[in-house]
């Protein structure tokens, strides 16, 4: 079972940045894609930012131009550089990995969550 832990959340003022970084641990697997959605009090889950395993991003329209997606293959990591961030961000961020869990012959598609990171833009 593939673990995410998640860091990076807290408080900040509009305009202010924040790093969120998430790391998968656990298991025989590999990463399919790993990405960070949110979700603020009362509304559904959105996606923010994906990156497969061959770097390719997407971003939500609202963070474009904003925050930056990266990974770190090797040690499986994903970091969520955000920039500029505005009261409307607030939300709790989930790290969530597309994974393959593997063993002996057979290999089988997971999608993991994290717990959730709360970060808070305010004044």
């Amino acid at each position: 079972q593939v673990e995410l832990v998640e860091s990076g959340g807290g408080l900040v003022q509009p305009g202010g940045s924040l790093t969120l970084s998430c790391a998968a641990s656990g298991g025989d697997f590999s990463i399919n894609a790993m990405g960070w959605y949110r979700q603020a009090p009362g509304k559904a889950r959105e996606m923010v930012a994906t990156i497969t395993s061959g770097g390719i991003t997407d971003y939500a329209d609202s963070v474009k131009g904003r925050f930056t997606i990266s990974r770190d293959s090797a040690k499986k990591t994903v970091t969520l550089q955000m920039n500029s961030l505005k009261p409307e961000d607030t939300a709790v961020y989930y790290c969530n990995a597309d994974t393959d869990q593997m063993l002996s012959d057979y290999s089988w598609r997971v999608i993991n969550w994290g717990k959730g990171t709360l970060v808070t833009v305010s004044s």
